[in-house]
């Protein structure tokens, strides 16, 4: 996308019925120096519903990582759940209004609210968290809902775990 474009969709907030979040990924060049591998928007985006978005930004197959792949990583195809022995890194925006789908992965997820307002419903209980919370969620049964009036979006990084339970989105 030539930069004037690029400019102007930054300015709008979208790309591609998306949420603009440039995505920079670092790598070596034959030589091993260190280099910018790609640098633009992240585009593999899901929507839930018209007030839920969430964009992949990376994926792991194991840890440790295996980071010398040519492989974009960010372009894969899965559910909520990272791979087995992985991790899953997105960036989810939720719109005033969302529904909250309540939902448990095996995971251990770190959250951090990057903008706006937005409250997680636990079992018996809610928590709220403004921009520049970090939540560590175990395993926890929850739902997400921004019951305020401006956009929320949310970095989360989830890393396989154990136990494994049955009802667990997999």
């Amino acid at each position: 996308m030539p930069n004037a474009k690029l400019a102007a969709a930054k300015r709008e907030g979208e790309i591609r019925n998306g949420p603009y979040i440039r995505r920079i990924v670092t790598g070596h060049d034959a030589g091993g120096k260190a280099v910018v591998w790609l640098d633009g928007p992240a585009t593999n985006h899901k929507f839930s519903s018209d007030k839920q978005s969430s964009t992949l930004m990376w994926v792991t197959d194991a840890t440790p990582a295996d980071f010398t792949t040519d492989l974009d990583a960010g372009q894969r195809i899965l559910g909520t759940p990272p791979p087995a022995g992985g991790t899953r890194f997105t960036v989810m925006e939720l719109q005033p209004g969302n529904t909250p789908r309540m939902h448990r992965t095996d995971t251990v997820d770190y959250v951090i609210c990057l903008a706006g307002e937005v409250e997680m419903d636990l079992d018996d209980t809610t928590v709220k968290m403004s921009a520049g919370d970090i939540m560590i969620q175990r395993g926890t049964n929850h739902g997400w809902a921004n019951r305020s009036n401006a956009p929320a979006r949310l970095a989360f990084v989830l890393v396989d775990g154990t136990p494994k339970r049955s009802g667990s989105l997999t």
